[in-house]
């Protein structure tokens, strides 16, 4: 099959590696426009761009997807498939162009968790168990027919990060799977309107800044679960005298208090907890605005309260 790849972070590039490495025929990749970034804003190339150019692949970067441009180059290609891991919503004369249509990776067991922050929101959730689904593109996003998918299982102490990589690598793999079935002749694409959801479905919209408050009125569970599921990125977030304290790592403490939700309690030297509803969170990695990411014991060590 002759394959094109749209796709650009770190995610996609394992879909990527792993179809390169299983022999099949990545004749170009799609990905965003490069932009500037950082400190001095220097030039920043997708991580699918970067390990694309290191295998001599062809590179489309349009910067609108519709551009006549783009839709003669991307035809001239003449894909059978056309492969979409953590992109952008495709327009029909895109997805509809190869022979057998173009298939998407989604961190999720569909269809639960539609959106663009699955893994997200499946931690912020509580969630013990997430996975990654194959399916084919169709108008509404995340709503196609579903092709395979893979369970992947969500630990206590599991953050977004964590979770990612997980579900990156069994993406990769379900890919590769799905591709071989296709070509088998062994699919059985199924409708997700006929899938039966144990619960209620839940979705997955894109995160702001200011989704990211904690909210130390809730209890424990819920305030732990919201600060791993934005770990490391975009990172949960409280305020300490004025500045933003973001943070990463905490540990939970169920326990009966007797101060208010929000209160700081810390001997200076090796702890620093915050009050929640029905106990405590004790942080354990944190940033203070302008400084860097640091381990609370060091953190302690250059902050007085």
């Amino acid at each position: 099959m002759r394959i094109i790849f749209m796709g650009t972070p770190d995610f996609a590039v394992a879909s990527l590696k792993a179809l390169i490495q299983s022999g099949e025929q990545v004749v170009a990749v799609v990905t965003v426009p490069d932009k500037p970034a950082g400190r001095g804003q220097k030039i920043h190339e997708s991580a699918v761009k970067v390990y694309a150019k290191q295998h001599n692949i062809p590179v489309l970067q349009p910067f609108k997807l519709r551009d006549e441009a783009f839709l003669t180059e991307l035809k001239s290609y003449q894909a059978d498939l056309q492969i979409v891991v953590a992109f952008r919503m495709l327009p029909e004369m895109v997805w509809n162009m190869p022979k057998y249509g173009t298939i998407n990776v989604h961190a999720s067991l569909l269809p639960q968790y539609r959106g663009a922050a699955p893994i997200n929101h499946a931690i912020m959730n509580g969630e013990k168990e997430s996975g990654v689904t194959t399916f084919l593109l169709q108008h509404e996003i995340d709503t196609g027919n579903i092709l395979l998918a893979k369970k992947v299982a969500i630990l206590e102490m599991d953050t977004a990060g964590d979770l990612h990589d997980k579900l990156m690598h069994a993406g990769a793999q379900t890919l590769l799977q799905t591709i071989q079935a296709l070509k088998a002749g062994t699919l059985q694409p199924k409708s997700q309107d006929n899938i039966v959801p144990t619960t209620s479905l839940k979705h997955a919209p894109k995160i702001f800044k200011d989704d990211c408050k904690i909210n130390w009125n809730q209890s424990t569970d819920v305030v732990y679960n919201f600060i791993r599921g934005l770990s490391p990125y975009p990172t949960a977030f409280t305020t300490l005298k004025d500045k933003v304290l973001k943070i990463y790592q905490t540990e939970k403490e169920q326990t009966a208090i007797a101060v208010a939700p929000g209160t700081i309690e810390t001997d200076q030297k090796s702890y620093l907890k915050f009050a929640t509803q029905d106990g405590y969170i004790s942080v354990s990695e944190l940033q203070l605005e302008g400084k860097k990411k640091m381990n609370v014991v060091d953190f302690l060590k250059g902050y007085r309260f």
